[in-house]
């Protein structure tokens, strides 16, 4: 099964371009050599509130970083797990602890992929130019229609919809966040174009949507929109 890491942050405008350039030109591809990771994007997001419907937490222990996304895509979730007590691992860039440290305000989730759909433009696109990502908890007593959702409506539909790559429902294995989804798009026009009517057409699935999200519990700032600066 695969896994995924989802690190959201900030950064000081005086620590940006140079930490930019690093991860950039020396952290990302040494990390892509490392045995399990398979792919890794990063993206810098959209200065974007969450839709007035949605809820988000308000505990403080919560990281609230997020303007920028970095996801790194591996074999299994496993690949991520620390090293046994008394080992370390060997860093993958010079200064590696240095550079990290000026990540602000980070959250980090490592989740497994509970399922992926594939939409029309997946063939054209490794990773999507343009994402949506939600990472959000849910009731007890909601998580089944969370699933039925899914898997008989959402997942379905971005299959079809006009300038989505791919969609990945998640299940969190560390950190706050007990579910995500994300979604991939060619661009940020396909997706305001696409992505926010593509229910209308449905009213009663529509309804459905939203008496469900309303009652989903959301991390700061999720979900959240970013368009992709590595690579390019």
């Amino acid at each position: 099964m695969p896994g995924m890491s989802i690190h959201s942050y900030d950064l000081e405008p005086a620590q940006r371009d140079g930490y930019l350039s690093w991860l950039h030109e020396r952290y990302l591809p040494a990390l892509l050599k490392r045995p399990g990771i398979e792919w890794a994007a990063h993206y810098l997001a959209e200065k974007r509130s969450p839709p007035a419907r949605l809820t988000n937490t308000g505990d403080r222990s919560v990281p609230g970083g997020g303007d920028y996304i970095l996801l790194v895509g591996a074999a299994t979730a496993h690949v991520f797990s620390p090293p046994r007590p008394g080992e370390t691992l060997a860093p993958v860039a010079d200064n590696e602890a240095g550079m990290l440290a000026l990540r602000v305000n980070e959250s980090v989730s490592i989740m497994v992929e509970e399922s992926q759909v594939s939409g029309p433009e997946a063939a054209k696109h490794a990773s999507g130019p343009c994402i949506q990502l939600g990472r959000f908890n849910a009731s007890p007593e909601d998580e089944n229609e969370l699933l039925a959702w899914y898997a008989r409506w959402r997942l379905p539909c971005m299959e079809k919809l006009p300038g989505c790559v791919r969609t990945r429902k998640l299940a969190g294995v560390v950190g706050w966040a007990k579910h995500a989804v994300l979604y991939e798009f060619t661009s940020l026009d396909m997706r305001d174009k696409y992505f926010p009517t593509h229910e209308k057409p449905y009213p009663e699935l529509e309804a459905w949507t939203d008496k469900l999200v309303r009652r989903l519990l959301h991390a700061p700032r999720s979900p959240q929109i970013a368009q992709r600066i590595w690579p390019p």
